[in-house]
């Protein structure tokens, strides 16, 4: 039998043509702008945006070089480009927009918080499971190298047996009664605004970095004004949250939550304390994770020679060169599109997480209304 050579057996087939990821973005404010850059920053590519109007999608075309503006956001999902739908509106179109696009068979990332009711938000998540489809909620702060490393830490047993946690989520953008926004509209943005749109946050981060979770709760509300904007528009939805709470694990604590606190722009500070090491991230100073013990305490660093995998992974500049909140979405795209070529990307939050979310809002806003300890069902998937 005569040896065949390598030009007679044709070109060697070379590595598999990575998966496109081709998004359409709903909605041209401020979160609009972030995922647009995200996409594109993580090798994505946005085919197309939808806006409220034909024409702020037009703007928002021309502002950040887009091929396609609509303004039917229907339209823009059933594009046979879009392989991804980026839900980026106000949160009472998250859940029809996020079905729409399961429908039309697309992977979805839907802003949090993921519907403005629990009952929804199981329909979503059973709809993503039924669809086999990749379905993202942006809890971004998990991105950070330094929260990583804390999970790890914790994780680890390096701090001991996690026994207590507590923090908060301080904001001033609504401190003025001048101020008003669709968030303060429960019509738009759902009954609970500071801790629906931040507190939400808070309550992830904690749960991802113990790997614990919140199984009861004991939760106020308040309001500063009861009425907001030039036509001084009656507010039902709360300004601040105090809230106790205890794990499945044995640990207790509890955080603030608050958008009316002079000074605070967006910090997030989560301390978690064990029978061996306390942890502290503070998301105003990502670039370091403080470590206590009764020995002694240090700043770990995102270039620690130690730092963990999970953790080294999202480290994408080097140190003085910080690293923030814009990185965080970039790297969540990143992940999402692994996702959909099928890896498993550590710590992806799914649509379950967004879920998750919606039960413990549920529950703070009935203690706080019923002045009494809630229970907070476990959330499972489809």
């Amino acid at each position: 039998m005569s040896k065949v050579t390598s030009a007679e057996a044709g070109p060697v087939p070379g590595p598999p043509a990575p998966t496109p990821y081709r998004a359409a973005v709903i909605g041209t404010g401020f979160m609009g702008r972030v995922h647009s850059h995200a996409i594109r920053a993580s090798g994505g590519q946005v085919v197309g945006v939808a806006g409220s109007s034909r024409a702020k999608a037009e703007r928002f075309r021309l502002d950040h070089g887009i091929p396609h503006a609509h303004g039917d956001a229907l339209e823009l999902i059933r594009r046979t480009d879009v392989d991804v739908v980026h839900v980026c509106t106000p949160n009472h179109l998250h859940a029809p927009l996020s079905m729409a696009a399961l429908s039309a068979g697309k992977h979805v990332v839907c802003e949090k918080p993921l519907t403005t009711d629990t009952g929804t938000a199981r329909d979503l998540v059973r709809a993503a499971g039924e669809a086999d489809r990749v379905c993202v909620v942006p809890f971004v702060y998990r991105f950070h190298p330094m929260a990583r490393e804390a999970r790890a830490l914790v994780a680890a047993g390096s701090i001991g047996r996690v026994s207590l946690a507590h923090g908060g989520y301080f904001q001033d953008w609504l401190l003025d009664p001048r101020e008003d926004n669709w968030r303060v509209d429960a019509g738009l943005g759902g009954p609970t605004r500071a801790f629906g749109d931040i507190g939400s946050h808070w309550c992830d981060l904690l749960e991802f970095v113990t790997g614990d979770r919140i199984t009861a709760v004991s939760a106020q509300t308040s309001r500063i004004c009861d009425t907001r904007g030039s036509e001084r528009r009656p507010v039902t939805t709360e300004d601040l949250v105090s809230f106790q709470f205890a794990t499945a694990g044995g640990a207790i604590g509890g955080a603030v939550v608050s958008q009316v606190s002079p000074g605070r722009k967006n910090r997030l500070v989560l301390e978690v304390s064990g029978t061996e090491g306390s942890l502290v991230f503070d998301q105003e100073r990502p670039e370091t994770l403080w470590r206590g013990g009764r020995e002694r305490t240090t700043i770990v660093s995102r270039d620690d020679p130690g730092l963990s995998a999970d953790a080294a992974r999202l480290v994408t500049v080097p140190v003085g060169h910080p690293q923030g909140y814009q990185d965080c979405f970039n790297a969540l795209v990143t992940d999402t599109g692994a996702a959909v070529a099928g890896r498993a990307p550590e710590g992806l939050p799914r649509f379950t997480d967004g879920l998750r979310a919606a039960v413990l809002a549920e529950a703070v806003l009935a203690s706080a209304r019923e002045h009494r300890w809630i229970d907070v069902a476990e959330v499972s998937g489809p």
